[in-house]
């Protein structure tokens, strides 16, 4: 009820990603599929700060306030699949 009205966002997709500078979209991108900062600073080849920052004005810019709400915007707006939500769900490290 509250939660699902929390989580309903008008507009969803392609004009809210274009508010978006490119860097941003790639961060959250590999934000909502699981990478730590350090692995998308890594990634992006940029400074961890520098992800804090772009995470920090994308979740501005699209009024979201944790990364549970990101991950949901990206599959949402199509940035990504369920299958793109990183090796840890579904997979058991222990096998292999």
């Amino acid at each position: 009820m509250t939660v699902m009205k929390t989580f309903k966002r008008e507009g969803v997709g392609g004009s809210d990603l274009e508010q978006l500078t490119p860097r941003q979209r790639e961060v959250l991108a590999l934000t909502a599929q699981g990478f730590s900062m350090k692995e998308v600073a890594l990634m992006l080849n940029i400074s961890v700060k520098t992800v804090e920052t772009h995470r920090s004005n994308l979740m501005e810019r699209l009024d979201l306030h944790n990364v549970p709400r990101l991950v949901h915007y990206a599959i949402k707006a199509g940035l990504i699949s369920l299958e793109d939500t990183g090796p840890q769900l579904g997979h058991n490290p222990l096998d292999g």
